[in-house]
């Protein structure tokens, strides 16, 4: 089963942004990852919550990958740097429906 990373950031110092592009997007890639959104066009269309500054949307080809990297000390120093200079919110969902209404691709 597919995974996504949701994650929306604030952006607070962007000094660490050039080194983390470089090189984090090229360990998602080599894994299998798949970005299918890094964007500050954000509309927000309802709720109460303020739009991000930034959003991004990764596809994973398993949860094993995306956890596998997250945790791995190769990602590590680019996970520090970010989380000082952005403040984040990340989430790692299923690729699925619940509900068995809608097909979702495999």
């Amino acid at each position: 089963m597919k995974y996504y990373t949701v994650a929306e950031l604030e952006i607070k110092d962007q000094s660490w942004i050039p080194e983390y592009l470089k090189n984090v997007t090229r360990m998602i890639e080599d894994r299998g990852g798949r970005y299918l959104a890094r964007t500050s066009k954000v509309e927000k269309v309802e709720g109460e919550r303020k739009a991000p500054q930034m959003l991004l949307i990764i596809e994973w080809p398993s949860k094993e990958i995306a956890d596998t990297l997250y945790q791995s000390e190769e990602y590590k120093p680019y996970l520090q740097s970010r989380l000082a200079g952005a403040r984040t919110e990340m989430f790692l969902l299923a690729g699925e429906d619940i509900t068995k209404t809608a097909h979702i691709a495999d």
